[in-house]
């Protein structure tokens, strides 16, 4: 194995056999400040100066996996843009619109020790705030990566609340990233669930196959994952955003995964500069179905502090991109739905005539049931992003 000295530039990444890591001793190479990035890339005095003020509220975390897959000659290049912060993230007003730290309602869910209960039937358990990479389009930007007081404590008492509440059908266990998580405290979490009858399936959601996919080549995760699966359905959503994303390395993990007799899922988020052509949706949907992977949803990019002004396509251009990559699209690879995650439930976005959006309301909150299933429709604007900035028809 060819080891990389902390002096050596980014072109000898290439050269590490990341099969043969230790996933938990291979976290400590993480790129996490910048020291570590200047080795890899060289940076003007002003973008270390804003890089710095960005890392001072949103830490900065990239496995050297990751790092591998960004062409260092490209300014342009999409991982970068998903992984090394920039001074756009200091931005936060701009012709998008309105920002919000919490636009998906998880404070007022918040049940304590770490659960979100926003729709009846499921559960999110928040596990972890650490992630092996920290998204720059994190809508859990807040969170992720910082002390807080929203992951749980004692998973057997998150497990005794979901025991109790006989609505709940499956539970999600999320983060950060639950994954990254000692292998023995993931069994630990899987057999709390396993002997709640009424929870027919659990889902972990995850990037790790995409950022990370060296935590796959732990034998013991895999017959734990096995295991529980034998006993009680599970399903792993992951969040591939990009093409380049889709190498041999991840698609092994996601072979191990699926060896494993588990589904695998994709939560796609639309992001301007990273995957808002047409082409970009058509290879990231196509490469997907040709590794086994289901394209489940593609995430309208939520109005997050220090995200939207740089990563949120309007959806008036969105969405004529989404209707055109579909138009190419096979039925597998074109079954996603466009969404918005918002706070009064998922919204499908289906198309639009003219200047108004059509869309579908497919999940609702508990106090306004009647609200799942509905049509609805707005009239768009040029810069209009999200829900709030639509003028709705009665």
């Amino acid at each position: 194995m060819c080891e990389l000295s902390a002096e050596e530039p980014l072109k000898k990444l290439d050269t590490i056999n990341f099969r043969k890591l230790a996933w938990n001793t291979e976290l400590a190479n993480n790129v996490n400040s910048l020291k570590k990035l200047k080795k890899y890339f060289s940076l003007t005095e002003g973008e270390e100066h804003s890089m710095q003020e960005v890392l001072d509220n949103h830490p900065m975390n990239i496995p050297r996996y990751y790092l591998s897959l960004i062409n260092p000659d490209d300014p342009h290049d999409p991982i970068r843009k998903l992984a090394i912060p920039t001074a756009e993230e200091l931005v936060v007003a701009g012709q998008m619109g309105e920002t919000t730290g919490d636009p998906y309602g998880d404070d007022k869910h918040n049940k304590g020790n770490g659960i979100l209960h926003k729709y009846p039937y499921s559960a999110l358990v928040v596990a972890t705030e650490y992630c092996s990479m920290y998204c720059r389009h994190c809508f859990r930007k807040r969170l992720v990566g910082l002390p807080n007081d929203k992951t749980v404590e004692n998973f057997q008492n998150a497990a005794k609340y979901i025991a109790e509440h006989k609505e709940i059908t499956n539970v999600i266990i999320s983060g950060g990233d639950p994954m990254m998580l000692p292998t023995k405290v993931i069994a630990k979490m899987l057999e709390a669930l396993k002997d709640i009858d009424h929870v027919n399936y659990v889902r972990i959601g995850t990037r790790t196959p995409v950022v990370y996919p060296l935590r796959y080549f732990d034998d013991e995760l895999i017959e734990v994952l096995r295991n529980f699966n034998k006993q009680k359905t599970l399903y792993i959503p992951t969040h591939f955003n990009h093409a380049n994303e889709i190498t041999d390395l991840s698609k092994e993990a996601v072979m191990r995964i699926r060896n494993a007799g588990i589904t695998v899922n994709n939560q796609a988020v639309f992001l301007k500069g990273v995957n808002d052509t047409v082409q970009d949706l058509e290879d990231l949907m196509n490469g997907l179905i040709r590794i086994g992977v289901n394209p489940y949803y593609l995430y309208q990019c939520m109005p997050v502090s220090r995200v939207r002004h740089h990563f949120q396509v309007p959806l008036k251009r969105g969405v004529d991109i989404v209707s055109k990559a579909k138009r190419s699209l096979d039925g597998y690879a074109k079954r996603f739905k466009f969404i918005m995650g918002h706070d009064i439930g998922k919204i499908e976005i289906c198309g639009r005539k003219d200047d108004i959006l059509v869309m579908s309301q497919i999940h609702a909150r508990p106090e306004h049931p009647e609200e799942a299933s509905r049509i609805l429709m707005g009239h768009l604007t040029e810069n209009a992003g999200w829900f709030e900035d639509l003028d709705l028809i009665q």
